[in-house]
């Protein structure tokens, strides 16, 4: 069943990495998509989407996201400056990501849009007194980004109760899988690793190792979204989209270097180096009963299946 047969979607920020494998599940779903991104840490020429796809190179702070959202069904907010951009340029950051978010809020009460599903960040809840960490556990806001995904959130929480704007948040954890291009210097841990592993060259790990996180798979997360942007019970809340599952940074070293076993490494795997401002997180991994219950969803792939995944489209990419 095409679930978003007839719908016309538009998603910020559809030309990264989430975004590029939204595209393609929404499309293969039915839908009729648009496109916003403004290209800040992507490539123009990574992803081709074809005919299908309308895509808009502008800011989500423009005022053209007005003639979009007119004939628009559901958006999947997804655009932001990535932690490491907002760590650079924090006023950068306030604009685009809050900024957006509420250009975006403020033109869904002129139009009639089903809902917006924002896509929110494990980011903050910073360094957490207990875990597994639930939604209304304490918010711990340590980075810039964190601040101004959490500034997102409340502006959704304020439209939703002031002026019946339909959101739903998604705060995601550590996303990987395919199209995360380590050509991009913004990209996350495990195209990075992937790609040392792949070169047979040492995997440089910022600071100890031991600090966790909770990785994702990008499938995974595509499917929370599907269903957040559909279900009735979803409207007016906040979910943790992850794993539930506590890894460490050496430990998915170790897992990268397994699943690249095809490419010989050379006698010292890792390397050891200082740990970058970004890297303040000790321990991280999230309670998901709640998207569960709610919208029925829990996620399919394991680590180790997802980095299969993430290698053969690594490969093919070569």
């Amino acid at each position: 069943m095409n679930r978003y047969e007839g719908k016309r979607v538009l998603i910020t920020g559809g030309c990264g990495f989430v975004g590029i494998n939204l595209v393609d599940k929404l499309l293969a779903e039915g839908a009729d998509v648009s496109v916003i991104d403004d290209f800040s840490t992507g490539d123009k020429d990574a992803y081709k989407f074809g005919d299908g796809v309308y895509v808009m190179p502008v800011s989500v702070t423009s005022s053209v996201v007005k003639d979009l959202l007119r004939y628009t069904d559901i958006v999947f907010h997804l655009a932001a400056r990535n932690i490491i951009k907002s760590t650079e340029d924090p006023y950068e950051d306030y604009e685009t990501n809050i900024g957006g978010t509420l250009n975006i809020l403020m033109t869904m009460r002129e139009f009639f849009v089903e809902r917006m599903v924002y896509t929110s960040s494990a980011s903050v809840y910073g360094n957490p007194k207990y875990l597994p960490i639930n939604e209304d556990d304490s918010i711990n806001l340590l980075t810039p980004y964190a601040v101004s995904k959490y500034a997102g959130e409340g502006y959704c929480s304020a439209f939703n109760e002031s002026y019946g704007s339909p959101v739903v948040v998604l705060r995601l954890s550590n996303v990987y899988g395919p199209h995360q291009s380590p050509k991009n210097p913004y990209c996350g841990v495990v195209a990075k690793f992937m790609e040392k592993a792949s070169k047979g060259e040492p995997i440089e790990i910022h600071g100890s190792g031991t600090q966790t996180r909770d990785f994702t798979y990008v499938g995974d997360v595509v499917e929370a979204l599907l269903l957040a942007g559909l279900s009735k019970k979803a409207e007016g809340e906040v979910f943790n989209i992850a794993t539930g599952i506590e890894t460490s940074v050496k430990r998915l070293a170790s897992s990268v270097a397994t699943v690249c076993a095809s490419h010989e490494i050379s006698k010292d795997p890792f390397i050891y180096i200082d740990r970058r401002d970004v890297d303040n997180i000790t321990r991280r991994v999230l309670n998901i009963e709640k998207a569960r219950r709610k919208l029925g969803w829990m996620p399919e792939t394991t680590l180790i299946d997802g980095l299969e995944i993430t290698k053969e489209w690594f490969d093919n990419e070569d």
